[in-house]
């Protein structure tokens, strides 16, 4: 995009559906245009599900980040779905969600900003609109929002009833994790509780212990000194944050409210929003409807991603330069960040962008086993957090956060780690509904591993 374009752009008036005048990618092809309409018309007046002083919150805590004096740990579903959707599964990921928290505390010494792809994470984008299997050619999955994943005619119709479905079960998500980060479960005192049955013998879950009884002597010396722990909220209480890929702009636009106290609009679907790498272009829509909210933005950086785009995207989403507004996430895969990203880092320091550098060391590492199973290995995963950390340390930057596709369940989707899954382990429980993501054992191995890395960096 040339200079005078972005000066145009970033001059123009926004509002709510301004988006609908630029090239849009990644919308399902919606049969029914009147059923909808009224879909979109329902989510206008319906609840907010989360609130303006929540999105400013964590760009307060982002702002930190991006100074180096916090860490942002991001992580969740690849795609939630209607049928797993259990009380079960969300205690599995808030737990390993703390879990994850501790560990990067404790070794690194820093306060951890926890954001969720969760509540939310409904759509995905597809590289092809339409797939094919045993002669058969049908629309392309594009998550459980949009249709259905069996490869049948009828479940593949794009539904828009679908978008409430979502509304409403990301509402019910929300309010059980609020209950869990507010009600107790997260509290210091129970943290003995957080170690789950096939994580607890596990090289990890020893670890993990270890630091739980260190921490509990703490807690004790603490309480000898006449101290009510029970009084601080910063010990009985965690603070959690939801995001999701602002992939459908209609659910966006239609859960986007105003903010009487600062007189701006906030996108109210959750705290924090990004672009995916597929529909982050300077002149498209998605940057367009997300340039106009106040909530702190994503935008994920791939290898094709050039420093004059990478720019441009940063004066178009953040023109304030303000601090914890623009997250870039990383996601090279680990034969290209050697190569693709000091560029851009290079460059965001060298313009003086405020910004939250996090890695996602998933999405660039993809690929098919011999047995058709869509994986990723481990070490591939674990080296191209390790290169995110090397290139911003030698460029004098900083890098601080990371982004995972994780689960709480004990699935086999992913090669590798401590407990050494193999191609042949697969299938055993291989349950995603779109991409592999990293078990508990798995997630909470990494997070060991980043702390270690971040203790010795320091």
């Amino acid at each position: 995009m040339k200079k005078a374009d972005l000066e145009t752009s970033a001059q123009r008036s926004w509002h709510m559906d301004s988006w609908k005048d630029y090239p849009v990618q990644q919308q399902p092809d919606y049969l029914n245009g009147e059923s909808l309409r009224n879909v979109e018309a329902k989510l206008r007046l319906l609840p907010p599900l989360s609130s303006p002083e929540e999105a400013r919150a964590l760009k307060a805590e982002l702002a930190l980040a991006a100074q180096g004096k916090a860490f942002l740990l991001q992580g969740g579903d690849c795609a939630e779905s209607f049928a797993e959707f259990n009380e079960a599964n969300l205690r599995n990921f808030f737990r390993v969600l703390l879990q994850m928290t501790m560990a990067l505390m404790y070794g690194a010494g820093q306060p951890v900003v926890k954001v969720g792809r969760i509540a939310g994470q409904f759509a995905k984008p597809r590289s092809s609109g339409m797939e094919s299997m045993n002669g058969l050619e049908l629309p392309s999955y594009r998550g459980d929002m949009v249709n259905g994943m069996d490869f049948e005619p009828d479940a593949r119709v794009a539904d828009p009833e679908r978008l409430l479905q979502a509304y409403y079960q990301a509402g019910s998500t929300l309010n059980f994790l609020r209950s869990l980060a507010k009600g107790g479960y997260a509290a210091l005192d129970h943290i003995s509780k957080w170690n789950m049955d096939f994580v607890s013998e596990s090289p990890q879950g020893k670890h993990f212990n270890e630091i739980v009884q260190r921490i509990n002597d703490c807690m004790s010396f603490i309480r000898a000194t006449g101290m009510e722990t029970a009084a601080m909220t910063q010990l009985k209480e965690a603070t959690f944050y939801t995001s999701h890929e602002g992939l459908l702009l209609n659910y966006e636009s239609a859960l986007t409210r105003f903010d009487e106290v600062t007189e701006e609009y906030y996108v109210c679907s959750a705290h924090m929003l990004w672009i995916g790498d597929r529909t982050r272009q300077p002149d498209g829509a998605h940057v367009e409807f997300l340039r106009g909210v106040g909530n702190p933005i994503g935008c994920k950086v791939g290898p094709s991603m050039t420093v004059d785009d990478l720019l441009s995207v940063c004066d178009i989403l953040n023109p304030r330069n303000e601090p914890g507004r623009l997250t870039l996430i990383s996601r090279m895969g680990a034969d290209k960040v050697g190569e693709k990203l000091p560029p851009l880092v290079r460059a965001i320091k060298e313009h003086g962008k405020s910004v939250v550098w996090s890695c996602d060391p998933m999405h660039g590492n993809t690929i098919k086993s011999p047995t058709g199973y869509k994986t990723r290995k481990f070490t591939d995963i674990l080296t191209e957090v390790r290169s995110f950390f090397a290139i911003h340390n030698a460029e004098g930057s900083v890098g601080s956060g990371v982004h995972f596709e994780m689960t709480g369940q004990d699935v086999t989707e992913c090669l590798g780690g401590a407990q050494a899954i193999s191609e042949l382990q697969l299938s055993d429980r291989y349950h995603t509904h779109c991409d592999p993501r990293l078990n508990a054992s798995q997630s909470l191995e990494l997070a060991f591993l980043i702390a270690e890395a971040l203790k010795q960096q320091k």
